[in-house]
């Protein structure tokens, strides 16, 4: 079976070879990985009020421009690296989302010196383990669920900010704490393989 024959997901254009290729390899892939989690939580921050593909698109300049998410570096930024950022245009120029940027790498490392990681936090609102959803069409997918409700409002008591409820269930959808595959995507039956539900 060619790549090009293979059932995707309904959100997926695939016109977009990059596109395609983050929903083949990282959609929906459990992630654990404290460096990772802060990439995405911080990309799904920028992504506010626009789409995700016109982040996805900006991915390696916000890289580059945020230390390759390093939450230490990050969580030290000055004002004047601020000014430098609002500078780039190899990423969204909103300033409130990169002081939440930083604001949230501090946070990022209060969540770790309490958990361990952040990822044992994160994961402990679907009971550490994946939560698989059966969905046909596009207009099935929710915006929200009671775990994203309730990991959002326990992140803005923590200070996060630009986490709101649908940004949380993205990057729950994203790092695979949900499996939102459509049924008949063929990445579905493949994740749930490869990471054995208990």
């Amino acid at each position: 079976m060619t790549k090009k024959s293979v059932c995707r997901c309904p959100w997926l254009d695939i016109s977009k070879p990059d596109y395609v290729a983050y929903h083949d390899n990282e959609w929906g892939v459990p992630l654990y990985d404290d460096n990772k989690l802060f990439e995405f939580l911080t990309l799904e921050s920028a992504q506010a009020g626009l789409s995700w593909y016109t982040i996805l698109k900006r991915r390696e300049g916000y890289r580059r421009a945020f230390d390759h998410f390093n939450v230490e570096i990050v969580a030290n930024y000055s004002q004047n690296k601020v000014e430098e950022l609002m500078l780039n245009s190899d990423i969204i120029r909103n300033r409130r989302k990169i002081n939440a940027a930083i604001n949230n790498a501090q946070r990022f490392i209060e969540v770790q010196q309490e958990f361990g990681t952040f990822s044992d936090y994160m994961w402990s609102f679907v009971n550490h383990k994946t939560l698989v959803n059966y969905y046909n069409k596009l207009s099935d997918y929710p915006a929200t669920s009671p775990e994203s409700d309730a990991w959002c409002k326990d992140l803005k008591k923590r200070g996060f900010k630009f986490v709101g409820p649908t940004i949380c269930y993205a990057h729950m959808q994203a790092c695979g704490m949900v499996n939102d595959h459509s049924n008949d995507c063929y990445k579905k039956s493949q994740i749930i393989k490869q990471f054995q539900q208990a």
